[in-house]
C-alpha cells in the first residue's frame, strides 16, 4: 500500500482508496494533502454549532448537509472514469441540493455550499487553493470561517463564472445565504469566543 508521501503529484481517486483508512487525506489536482492532526476542540465546536444551524435549514428545504470526513469528488471535464478523478476534498461542511450527486462513497460533483473553518494547518490552503478549486467547480457559495477572530467571509458565484468580492460578517452580524433561501445565521451562534 503506497503512502502519498512517496510522490508529489499525479494521484487519483483509485490511489486514494488504497491508502490506510486511519489517515485523512485530500487530493487537489492530483496532489495529496495530509489532513492530520485532527482538528482542535475549538474547531470542532464551531463546526458542530454551524452544522446544526445549517442542517436545521436544509432539513426544511430538501437539501442535505454533510460534515467532514465526507468525500467530495470533483472531476474535471476530461476525467471520464470516476477512479481517475484527481480531486477529492473533505470540506468541513458541504450542502447538496441535487440528490443525484450523492452515492455510497460520498458525492461526485460540486456542492451548492461549502464551509471551511480556518485552522493553523489548513488556513492558507483554504484561502488560496480551495478558493480557486471551488470557483473552478462552480460552488455557489464558499464560506471561510475564522472562529477565533469571529468573522465569516462568503464568496458567491457570479454570472461571469467567477466569485465576486467576498462579503464579510462579524461576530455581531448574521450571515445571509442565497443557497439557504435567504436564511440568516447569527455569527455569534457558532464562533468560539
Amino acid at each position: 500500500m503506497a503512502l502519498p508521501q512517496e510522490r508529489t503529484g499525479g494521484y487519483t481517486y483509485a490511489d486514494y482508496l488504497a491508502w490506510p483508512g486511519d489517515e485523512r487525506w485530500e487530493l487537489i489536482d492530483g496532489v495529496a494533502w495530509n489532513m492530520s492532526p485532527a482538528p482542535s476542540p475549538d474547531h470542532q465546536r464551531v463546526l458542530l454549532s454551524l452544522a446544526r444551524k445549517i442542517a436545521e435549514i436544509t432539513d426544511r428545504t430538501g437539501c442535505a448537509t454533510f460534515v467532514a470526513p465526507f468525500d467530495v469528488r470533483l472531476p474535471d471535464r476530461s476525467e471520464q472514469d470516476a477512479e481517475q478523478t484527481s480531486t477529492v476534498v473533505q470540506p468541513d461542511i458541504s450542502v447538496f441540493c441535487d440528490p443525484s450527486l450523492l452515492d455510497e462513497r460520498g458525492a461526485h460533483g460540486a456542492p451548492d455550499l461549502v464551509v471551511e473553518i480556518l485552522s493553523p494547518s489548513t488556513g492558507y490552503k483554504d484561502q488560496t487553493d480551495k478558493l480557486a478549486l471551488y470557483e473552478r467547480h462552480r460552488v455557489r457559495e464558499y464560506w471561510v470561517v475564522n472562529g477565533d477572530a469571529g468573522w465569516v467571509m462568503v464568496y458567491r458565484f457570479q454570472p461571469d463564472g467567477r466569485y465576486g468580492k467576498p462579503d464579510y460578517y462579524r461576530r455581531d452580524e448574521s450571515v445571509r445565504s442565497d443557497v439557504l433561501g435567504g436564511a440568516e445565521i447569527a455569527v455569534a451562534a457558532f464562533v468560539t469566543r
